[in-house]
């Protein structure tokens, strides 16, 4: 999908969180895939509900390789929203506050609010911080 759309694997496990869904495992084992593994205690309401969000998510990035928004500023680059940033200041993107919190009208009803925006894992995978209390601690 990155080749036709832009749309990185980031993105769209990203964009899943605006969905309410957990942001599967990314590059494990293959690189560049997204990894889903339900466990048996899901239920078919639930599976269905992942498949609706993907395939959305999939309109969502034909959208882009469309030009129907930026590349570089669209709901999957953007993703998550928390509710802080589309309710602080002016909406300056190229789509609707609906599209960016409400991807599905189901969420209306049950919407989780992510609490941070994207970070960069990366940085983070390289700039360890640890907030544990110091090994001394427990003696």
């Amino acid at each position: 999908m990155r080749e036709q759309t832009g749309i990185t694997v980031d993105d769209v496990a990203k964009r899943l969180i605006d969905y309410g869904f957990h942001a599967p495992t990314m590059s494990f084992p293959v690189a560049g895939t997204l990894m889903v593994e339900p466990t048996e205690s899901e239920d078919i309401d639930e599976l269905e509900r992942f498949v609706e969000a993907m395939v959305a998510i999939r309109a969502e990035a034909l959208a882009v390789a469309a030009g129907q928004w930026p590349a570089d500023d669209n709901p999957l680059v953007n993703a998550p929203h928390t509710a802080a940033s589309v309710v602080a200041g002016e909406w300056t993107h190229p789509y609707p506050r609906e599209v960016a919190v409400y991807p599905v009208p189901s969420l209306v009803r049950t919407k989780y609010w992510p609490p941070v925006r994207r970070i960069d894992n990366a940085w983070g995978d390289r700039n360890l911080v640890c907030a544990c209390p110091p090994v001394e601690a427990f003696a």
